[in-house]
């Protein structure tokens, strides 16, 4: 099982990115995906997740109204729509699998994870 996280880098605040979510090794109808984050010096955090049915998602009061989470069932990737980015959304993002239709934003629900990608937003 392979979770490749990729479409970080530096953007200027208000601006937009997408992070995609290459899954290989499981499909993604049997498992619920999530996004975290982990700023330096901070926890890692919940940022969005998408039950395996594509019909649940939920997104951190953070991030609610400019995150938007999605997948692609054909690619077997998920992807994490951001717009209107803070410099304090800077942080490395996350993604992973987990084993329950829903994964939560709870990081203890999910068995696997991808290696993360850098997200710096400048003011």
């Amino acid at each position: 099982v392979q979770l490749q996280a990729s479409g970080g880098g530096l953007v200027q605040a208000g601006g937009s990115a997408r992070l995609s979510c290459v899954v290989s090794g499981l499909v993604l109808e049997h498992y619920g995906i999530g996004w975290f984050r982990q700023a330096p010096g901070k926890e890692r955090e919940g940022v969005s997740c998408i039950s395996r049915s594509g019909i649940m998602t939920s997104y951190a009061d953070s991030v609610k109204g400019r995150f938007t989470i999605s997948r692609d069932r054909a690619k077997n990737t998920v992807y994490l729509e951001m717009k209107s980015l803070k410099p304090e959304d800077t942080a490395v993002y996350y993604c992973a699998a987990a084993l329950s239709a829903y994964g939560g934003s709870e990081s203890s629900t999910y068995r696997y994870w991808g290696q993360g990608t850098q997200v710096t937003v400048s003011s």
